[in-house]
């Protein structure tokens, strides 16, 4: 009952130090990216009869909640309205610092011939002023980590839904799933 424990201080420091590497990797790991459509301005409208097709350019507010800045490569977003390949936005590639947000704008086109096949329902949606589009993109990039490179990938998939009269989001949802590459 009255044993006394001898103190040491190695072990005090391998403890804290333990602690401290076990709450680096916990704070360091990948999260996901987060990307919210913010608006869409059109900018061309071209009248090819019997159809039209359109220039859009959609602002796209990205945030990167990681340690890491990243690198990412180019790649092209499908739209897709009532299950169809509508149209696509090209992203460039670039870079993004670490914890850090920023806007692209991404010119997109839209198929008019396509939009042509779904007269009935797009009219229906703009009588209803609600327009349901999908979205779908991997990008692929790398994330440098003290010395390493990490090639990750995101996919990205978004349901948008928009004014068709003045372009505005009424309301969105984005899910994003991050891949950490090892090989």
């Amino acid at each position: 009952m009255g044993k006394k424990v001898k103190w040491s201080w190695t072990s005090a420091l391998i403890g804290a130090g333990s602690a401290a590497a076990a709450a680096a990797v916990f704070l360091a790991r990948p999260k996901d990216p987060t990307f919210d459509l913010i608006s869409i301005n059109l900018t061309s409208f071209k009248l090819n009869l019997p159809v039209v097709d359109a220039e859009l350019l959609l602002t796209v507010h990205i945030t990167n909640p990681n340690v890491a800045p990243v690198h990412y490569s180019s790649t092209t977003m499908s739209i897709l309205y009532d299950g169809s390949h509508l149209g696509s936005a090209e992203i460039v590639a670039g870079s993004q610092p670490a914890r850090s947000c920023q806007l692209l704008r991404l010119p997109a086109r839209l198929d008019g011939l396509e939009l042509a096949h779904h007269s009935r329902r797009l009219l229906a949606d703009v009588a209803r002023r609600e327009m349901a589009l999908d979205a779908a993109v991997d990008v692929a990039g790398v994330a440098r980590v003290l010395c390493w490179d990490h090639r990750f990938r995101v996919h990205v998939d978004s349901h948008v839904t928009v004014d068709p009269v003045f372009l505005d989001v009424i309301e969105q949802e984005n899910k994003s799933q991050l891949e950490v590459l090892l090989a």
